[in-house]
């Protein structure tokens, strides 16, 4: 009988001390669902939403920490609203009032939910966070109310009416369309560009965005109707050439040197009347992040601004001139593709430098134009992509130098050659050997320098190894 007593009450510890516990998951608070994108952290959302780690924890049950592209977080402190809470870089275009528009936001919420003070905080390149209603689409088809036009006059154009109107884009009447707003229309198509541009631009692609200082920025725009266009970025007048589907591209280069921050991109349509349309925003730039090189003992002749002055205007004079045919076509090439197997960057572009004159107090701050290839004297050198010679000549920093233009304002320029293997006017294609590796010029050993201009600015070779413009 004990016997038997024992083994039952060990039976109740065992089951005891084996049955699972099951923790009941808190029901999160009533809000808005945050989608987690690629790169999201817990951090981040937390500061983006100005709450912390551990209140954001906490409303959702999470344990350990962890979050995947796709989850869907609630978010506290939001209580009483509804939907889905999107965050997503603002294209060129885009603004306050066109978000609001589009969405049919409360402007206020807008900017609460991003911290905003000023409408003009919306750079393109921002990051923003909306609120997207379950049960309610985003407007795409825009327009603009002419001058001289009335909102029923636009209406009838736009086979629809003036309350509309004034209701989906909250004017306080149909008397208060004015020139040139930007206002969303009822349905329209779901694949149009939205945007706060004028409706004469159809629609703007800056990419990328943000912008990285040396990098190429392209600027593609689909006009709605025919129209000269014109811009600039960066105080840089911007070229603006026909693509067969209508739309047109600029390609402008942004300077290594350039401070990171915010600047304005301006975009002009001009009629054949003479009728001009304009749209500028802010776009960020941000830091390429480019290493110091080691300080450089040079031939002080190579450094005298008496010398290398007069020598970069003979350079710029002859990258300057945006001629109107594409020569090359797709993703560039290697100029050291013929001695691939034994070649290897001994520096890249950006890099920081000091230039120090030997046994002079002479000295030169600047950054590393191009791209450096390692070589002997004598290796192969080939053209990254078709073009025209426009340039052959001994220079003293530059040393045996070929410049080739590839149309469109995109030139190929090779430094320090040792033998030069073209002439002004010919031809080339991607591939052809042009010149030989070499060490004249200002340099410490024999090598390859690739230097690449987009629209009179040196910029990274290595983006058009790996990207073809236009995209």
């Amino acid at each position: 009988m004990i016997k038997r007593i024992f083994t039952l009450y060990l039976a109740c510890l065992i089951l005891l001390f084996t049955t699972p516990a099951f923790a009941q998951t808190p029901t999160p608070p009533p809000g808005p669902v945050y989608v987690v994108r690629e790169g999201d952290s817990l951090w981040g959302i937390a500061a983006r939403f100005n709450i912390s780690v551990d209140e954001l924890t906490a409303a959702n049950g999470l344990v350990g920490g962890d979050i995947y592209p796709g989850d869907r977080l609630v978010i506290p402190g939001l209580e009483g609203l509804t939907g889905t809470l999107t965050s997503r870089t603002v294209a060129y275009g885009e603004t306050l009032r066109s978000f609001v528009r589009q969405y049919r936001l409360d402007e206020v919420l807008l900017r609460k939910l991003n911290h905003l003070i000023s409408p003009t905080e919306l750079y393109a390149g921002a990051n923003l966070i909306l609120l997207q209603k379950d049960d309610q689409s985003a407007l795409t088809a825009r327009t603009s109310v002419q001058p001289g036009e009335t909102l029923l006059e636009m209406a009838v154009r736009e086979d629809t009416d003036p309350w509309t109107i004034a209701s989906l884009n909250d004017l306080s009447g149909t008397w208060a369309g004015l020139p040139d707003d930007v206002l969303y229309l009822p349905g329209g198509d779901s694949a149009a560009a939205p945007s706060g541009l004028p409706a004469i631009f159809g629609s703007v692609e800056v990419n990328p965005l943000p912008i990285i200082q040396g990098t190429t920025a392209e600027i593609k725009i689909t006009p709605t109707v025919d129209v000269t266009l014109s811009g600039s970025l960066v105080e840089m007048p911007l070229q603006f050439f026909p693509m067969v589907d209508g739309a047109s591209i600029a390609l402008q280069g942004v300077h290594a040197l350039t401070e990171p921050g915010l600047y304005p991109l301006r975009i002009e349509a001009t009629l054949p009347d003479g009728t001009k349309y304009s749209f500028e925003q802010n776009v960020l730039i941000l830091s390429g992040g480019y290493p110091q090189d080691p300080i450089l003992y040079v031939d002080p002749s190579t450094i005298d601004p008496a010398v290398t002055e007069p020598e970069v205007e003979q350079i710029t004079s002859n990258v300057k001139l945006a001629t109107p045919d594409r020569l090359w076509d797709g993703i560039f090439s290697s100029p050291a593709s013929e001695y691939a197997a034994s070649t290897y960057f001994t520096s890249r572009f950006g890099n920081r430098r000091t230039y120090v004159g030997t046994g002079t107090d002479l000295k030169v701050y600047g950054f590393h134009t191009g791209l450096d290839f390692g070589g002997g004297t004598g290796l192969p050198i080939t053209a990254p992509a078709s073009g025209r010679v426009v340039f052959t000549g001994l220079l003293t920093v530059r040393g045996n130098a070929t410049i080739i233009d590839h149309g469109w304002g995109v030139y190929s320029g090779f430094w320090h050659q040792s033998e030069i293997q073209v002439q002004v006017g010919d031809i080339v294609q991607q591939g052809q050997v042009i010149g030989l590796v070499g060490g004249t010029g200002r340099v410490t050993g024999a090598h390859l320098h690739w230097e690449l201009w987009v629209n009179g600015i040196q910029v990274d070779p290595m983006q058009w190894l790996t990207e073809p413009f236009p995209h």
